[in-house]
């Protein structure tokens, strides 16, 4: 089969890196792609967001199914656009992916669904917004309505703090997506997340994962698009997994194929664990950045039948086998990331770090000049290693990233404390 692959992050690398082990796969062509992914697929210079000139590249190339890997394709009708020209692809209507493109939905959705979710309120004012922040109390959580690259939720602990995100997100920091806002209850718990492919029907749960929001060690410092993730999350516990499964995933499936919009595609649900149960904090419409990188790792069996399973509606047709090792992944960011950050800073000691065993780097801000890499956006590197506990994938992961050298750069020391405390305790 002649697969395309959308995307440039490190999400799509993992993808790709997995795809690529497929035997069903004769060509793995990747647009636009980055130097990591071009070790294992052909990149193409098409843009992620060019979708005339990817739907004709995919007719014209003789292309069998394509994997739309960002949420911003699929929220413009990517999928709809191939369907609609007869070339099967994997992700959901521009209908659907409202379940991430408006915030506002997807919380008017759980209503109507019955699914575990905060108190929220959508605002088109700043006044109306203020006033129900208020009458929550504080902490109270604010949120740009549409795709702001995973930074448009301000956890605000005061009057002040929610007062200022609210002017912002009105005044324009982010764009359209801020025209609405939906301010919600601030939960108490911890957060994890758990996937699963739908074909609008059927419901086929991966596994989950735990990210790392905050910039700095310690949970602190501003929201970014994640820093580290770990695969399995403790405090997602066969028993939980089963009650997101059927008071969650279920009903919003069932609820989108109610509509007339069916879900076909992965279903990421961002959750709260709290000690009334799960609740949804979050959908979103595709494998999360940097979830899916150490999802991959994890996975035994051969992703892209699963994955056509899903676009074809035989999902119950279709199983997966996991690895019970844990898989941990660092973020490398550039320096001032989440803000400001300069590009162009040489990185080197790549192949020494891929020599640990369990280890694997993908891709995530990356350019090639002269045999070289540099470092091109703010997520630039994901430092994934695999071990048999925690503690060990964490080892491994660090002692990869020693070998790098970028003084461009950063990351966080911490990822999988939470894990590492939990195994402590018990």
């Amino acid at each position: 089969m002649n697969i395309l692959l959308i995307g440039s992050g490190g999400r799509e690398h993992a993808l790709a890196w997995a795809i690529s082990a497929s035997p069903l796969v004769s060509r793995l062509i990747c647009a636009p792609g980055n130097p990591g992914i071009a070790e294992v697929a052909e990149c193409v210079s098409i843009g992620a967001m060019e979708l005339d000139r990817i739907t004709g590249f995919a007719r014209d190339s003789g292309v069998d199914f394509v994997v739309i890997g960002p949420e911003a394709p699929l929220s413009a009708g990517l999928a709809d656009r191939l369907e609609d020209a007869g070339i099967k692809a994997l992700g959901p209507s521009a209908a659907a992916a409202l379940l991430e493109s408006s915030k506002g939905f997807a919380r008017d959705l759980c209503d109507s669904a019955g699914v575990p979710s905060p108190a929220y309120r959508r605002c088109k004012t700043a006044e109306s917004a203020k006033a129900f922040a208020e009458s929550l109390g504080y902490p109270v959580v604010v949120k740009a309505d549409g795709l702001a690259q995973g930074k448009g939720v301000v956890i605000a602990d005061s009057r002040a703090e929610a007062a200022a995100a609210i002017d912002s997100m009105f005044g324009g920091a982010f764009g359209a997506a801020g025209e609405e806002v939906v301010i919600e209850e601030f939960l108490e718990g911890e957060e994890a997340s758990l996937f699963a492919l739908s074909d609008g029907e059927h419901i086929l749960p991966l596994a989950g994962a735990q990210d790392h929001k905050r910039a700095y060690d310690g949970d602190t410092g501003p929201n970014t698009g994640g820093m580290g993730a770990y695969s399995p999350a403790p405090v997602l516990d066969a028993k939980i997994e089963q009650n997101v499964i059927t008071r969650v995933m279920q009903p919003v499936i069932a609820e989108m194929r109610a509509r007339g919009t069916p879900y076909r595609g992965v279903l990421y649900a961002g959750l709260m664990i709290t000690k009334s149960g799960p609740k949804v904090i979050e959908f979103n419409c595709r494998f999360g950045d940097p979830e899916c990188q150490v999802l991959m790792p994890r996975l035994k069996s051969d992703l892209l039948p699963a994955l056509i399973a899903a676009r074809d509606g035989i999902l119950d047709s279709v199983d997966l086998r996991w690895r019970s090792d844990t898989a941990l992944c660092v973020v490398m960011a550039a320096n001032g990331y989440p803000g400001t950050y300069a590009k162009g800073t040489e990185i080197r000691g790549l192949e020494e770090a891929r020599q640990i065993d369990g280890v694997e780097i993908f891709h995530a801000g990356t350019t090639e000049r002269d045999g070289r890499i540099y470092a091109d956006g703010g997520r630039v590197l994901n430092v994934c290693a695999l071990g048999h506990d925690v503690m060990t994938a964490q080892e491994r992961a660090y002692r990869a990233i020693a070998c790098i050298d970028w003084p461009g750069g950063f990351c966080r020391r911490d990822i999988g404390w939470r894990a590492i405390a939990r195994n402590a305790q018990s």
